[in-house]
């Protein structure tokens, strides 16, 4: 199949390329005509924060809009008269702008303002959630709230909206990764039109599948961050594949081989590992939809369709551009490769044939360096704590961070983050949880109970003396719904429950702590499944699952150390609750790419040698696909890389993790420890017991 669509292909190359381009064109231009309808969905079905969101719809308290502080800072006092005046004239200037539904000025509260009367907040309440609220709105608060400044008075703006206009766009650090993976490529191949190949193909399905999902996005739940990630993986992704078909092209037309002989024979052994590695990354990725947990299940399957418009572009679009470049690159490939013999240079993986020697004289000593290095770094993902960033970890100069601090400043640090207590019996009942919570340790302050529209419920405002990407909030929370409120609800028999996004932040880590072992079976049950089809194999594919985990331990552990505890200076707080599912999901799937593209040429020097040497099967499957593989890592090292230039929390984490795990893995796993497993598995490294070999399908990775 993969010989008669590269042949396919290459003949018929225009119409494949004007096929690509129609695809991409049409696409884009439904994308354009019905614009995106991004939702983030944060339900949380079964859980304690849901069930009290539910509680507040069912007695027509929900949610209708969000609100926006506008913090205020004046050394002097805010209740001096001039001040104030000024105060409130922007107010009422704000109370008119689109958008806004009403403002409480701080001088209607006296809790509004700090004790020492230098910090206040007045509330504006919007009309829309905080996500739906668009950028150009929220600038219009902002400006005209900061028109008061001077003569000691400062203004900023504070709530999720507030957030928003700190976050940027992601081109910068795809450029940033396109033009580095650009660099690693033309030092590989020497030619900037052989470089660009591999990018024209990312570029091609990143874009067709980008441009469907905005179309999805008016029928799916598709998250507005999902785009990002796509663009993360994608990129990664198809430079990978199109990169390893192109490198074992371009050893095909240095053995003389005329180029569409060499561009079937590429796709015919390369094009079969593409297929593989990418079956298992979607395979790992169709795993995060048994989480259930609402944004990330469309994450999922958009990355999903994203690798596998990529696979399909690297066995179709690649075979058509190289039979349009065919003839130039056998002239610069063969010209190049004569011109090293000539000078006496050492035959392409001479140095790869070294190190395996070197592995191979010393093998354990090689497989316990290596593991004994990365697992000491993943030692430290056992202390990883889950949560959600807020305006805490935001940029220092942004609005949102500086009206952070100034609340955290005059109120104190569990103000950004209060929790929601909600009953059923009423205002009484609410004034009953009011007096109890203000003598529970870990609380600096409670709101009067507030009743629903119906009077039948009440809810009740509790400030931690903590802030809430503290493990003390964290406790708190656990304290108030296993001691403090079911003795209070044994008294009176009003049913309590505690909501708000701190606590559904809790409950969204405590979700995927308790799906995750589930998450972990299905995907590294599938994926050894797989490998064991196409190895042939018992040991091969349980290595690979366990050397997988290893790196993707390292690559939490690494995230834990930087973002958690604040190495090298980088503001501490919790992981994003759903990033180690998606980091797993996405870098077990790419482990296993290189797996597959380094094990398969072993196993295909294997079958072709006369003795069935293990030896030389390992030495020279590490010489034929180790700078590929290094390359490969490489490109996804610094495309992933430079996603920590975004100024979003998320994407920064999500690319530092994914560049850690893709380096473990290129470099020190599959150049280093597989090796050195390799050569002390020795031929039992191809053993399977027949009933399993009856059972499984067989599947050939050579050609024979």
């Amino acid at each position: 199949m993969f010989a008669r669509v590269a042949g396919f292909a290459h003949r018929r190359r225009w119409l494949g390329l004007l096929l690509w381009v129609a695809v991409l064109a049409g696409v884009w231009t439904a994308a354009s005509v019905a614009g995106d309808d991004y939702r983030n969905d944060f339900s949380l079905p079964g859980t304690e924060s849901q069930q009290a969101a539910d509680l507040l719809a069912e007695h027509g308290a929900a949610r209708a809009g969000d609100t926006v502080q506008i913090v205020l800072h004046d050394d002097g006092g805010l209740r001096e008269p001039g001040v104030e005046q000024r105060v409130e004239d922007m107010l009422d200037e704000i109370a008119g702008l689109p958008r806004v539904d009403g403002v409480r000025s701080l001088y209607d509260d006296e809790a509004a303002i700090s004790e020492d009367g230098t910090i206040g907040y007045a509330t504006v309440m919007l009309d829309t959630p905080s996500d739906d609220m668009p950028r150009a709105d929220t600038e219009r608060i902002l400006d005209a709230a900061q028109e008061v400044e001077g003569d000691g008075l400062r203004v900023e703006l504070g709530g999720d909206a507030a957030r928003l206009l700190a976050e940027g766009g992601t081109g910068a650090a795809e450029g940033a990764g396109l033009l580095a993976a650009l660099v690693i490529l033309v030092l590989m191949f020497g030619t900037v039109i052989a470089a660009g190949l591999p990018i024209i193909i990312a570029l091609f399905a990143v874009g067709s599948t980008v441009g469907v999902i905005i179309v999805a996005s008016h029928v799916f739940t598709i998250a507005e961050w999902t785009p990002p990630i796509m663009i993360l993986v994608g990129l990664g992704v198809g430079i990978d594949y199109a990169l390893l078909i192109f490198a074992r092209y371009r050893a095909e037309l240095v053995r003389g081989s005329e180029p569409e002989r060499a561009t079937v024979n590429a796709m015919d052994a390369a094009g079969r590992s593409v297929f593989f590695a990418g079956c298992t990354v979607i395979l790992a990725l169709l795993g995060l939809v048994a989480l259930g947990l609402g944004s990330l299940q469309g994450m999922a399957l958009s990355v999903a369709l994203t690798v596998l418009v990529t696979m399909l572009a690297s066995l179709t679009l690649l075979p058509a551009l190289l039979g349009i470049f065919g003839s130039r690159f056998a002239r610069q490939f063969t010209r190049r490769a004569e011109r090293r013999t000539a000078k006496g240079k050492a035959a392409d993986g001479t140095r790869w044939r070294r190190l395996a020697a070197v592995v191979q004289r010393r093998p354990l000593a090689a497989l316990l360096a290596g593991t004994i290095l990365v697992g000491a770094l993943a030692v430290s993902a056992l202390g990883v704590r889950l949560g959600f960033s807020d305006a805490g970890s935001d940029p220092a100069d942004s609005t949102g961070r500086q009206a952070y601090d100034l609340l955290s400043e005059g109120f104190g640090p569990g103000f950004n983050g209060p929790l929601l207590v909600v009953t059923d019996g009423g205002e009484q009942a609410g004034a009953a949880a009011a007096t109890a919570l203000r003598d529970t340790p870990g609380v600096q302050a409670v709101a009067d109970p507030l009743p629903t529209p119906d009077g039948e419920a009440a809810t009740v405002l509790v400030f931690p003396t903590s802030a809430p990407q503290d493990e003390e909030t964290s406790e708190l929370v656990s304290t108030l719904r296993d001691d403090v409120l079911p003795e209070l609800s044994a008294q009176n028999d009003a049913q309590y429950l505690v909501g708000g996004p701190t606590a559904a932040s809790e409950d969204y880590s405590g979700k995927v702590g308790e799906r995750m072992p589930l998450f972990m079976a299905i995907v590294v049950g599938l994926s050894v499944l797989l490998l064991m089809a196409v190895f042939r194999s018992v040991l091969i594919p349980l290595k690979a699952a366990l050397l997988n985990l290893l790196s993707i331990g390292a690559a939490l552990g690494a995230m834990k150390l930087v973002y958690q505890d604040g190495l090298f200076g980088i503001e501490g707080g919790p992981i994003e609750a759903y990033l180690p599912v998606m980091i797993f999901a996405i870098v077990f799937g790419l482990s296993m790419d290189y797996e597959i593209f380094l094990v398969s040429r072993m196993h295909e020097e294997w079958v072709r040698s006369e003795n069935k040497d293990p030896s030389h099967a390992v030495r020279e499957g590490l010489a034929h696909t180790g700078s590929v593989i290094t390359a490969a890592g490489s490109i996804m090292i610094v495309i992933f890389g430079a996603f920590m230039l975004s100024p979003e929390r998320l994407l920064q984490q999500t690319g530092f993790g994914m560049a850690v795990a893709i380096f473990v893995d290129a470099v020190i796993i599959r150049c280093l420890i597989v090796p050195a497993a390799m050569q002390l598995l020795g031929r039992r490294a191809w053993w399977m017991p027949a009933p399993l070999l009856r059972l499984l399908p067989k599947v050939e990775l050579e050609r024979h």
